[in-house]
């Protein structure tokens, strides 16, 4: 196994891990907080997919992207995350289809990147949490399990069956 399977193992599992987790939640569950103030998940999932395109982009600007609905960068901001009001959130379906399109758009850009350019180091403010382009893409799943944990204290919350 060389550098590049080893983070698309990576990549895939995360996001199988996500999609496990939000299996069984509602659209309504998707909006409840596991205490006052914190995200909730259709406000984490949009968060993940603005951020997965626009930090690969700052590693590789050449990273293809799907396009995103017009105000999603302005929708999930830090501002936005303690929003009450549930206008504006996606289904959950709409949020999974989305993250899916990018990790897939994650993973054809890692498979069209030279091997060596795992070892390129990773430009501007990123560089300190992801020193190469290689530790950029496997931030990536890390960042998608950060969220996925919190997510299980949504399911408890909610009394949905423990997982793992």
């Amino acid at each position: 196994m060389n550098a590049k399977d080893v983070i698309k193992t990576a990549l895939v599992e995360t996001r199988n891990i996500l999609n496990w987790y939000l299996s069984d939640l509602s659209d309504a569950d998707f909006l409840v907080r596991p205490v006052p103030g914190a995200n909730h998940t259709a406000w984490q999932m949009g968060h993940l997919i603005q951020s997965e395109g626009h930090l690969l982009r700052k590693t590789l600007p050449d990273a293809v992207y799907p396009e995103l609905p017009a105000g999603w960068k302005e929708r999930y901001t830090k501002e936005t995350s303690t929003a009450e009001s549930p206008q504006g959130f996606l289904s959950k379906a709409e949020y999974l289809d989305l993250f899916g399109k990018t990790r897939e758009a994650t993973l054809a850009n890692l498979a069209k990147l030279p091997d060596a350019d795992l070892d390129r180091p990773t430009p501007g403010d990123m560089a300190k949490f992801a020193p190469t382009v290689g530790a950029m893409f496997l931030l990536l799943g890390t960042h998608t399990m950060m969220h996925a944990g919190q997510f299980t204290v949504v399911r408890r919350k909610l009394g949905k069956p423990v997982l793992f």
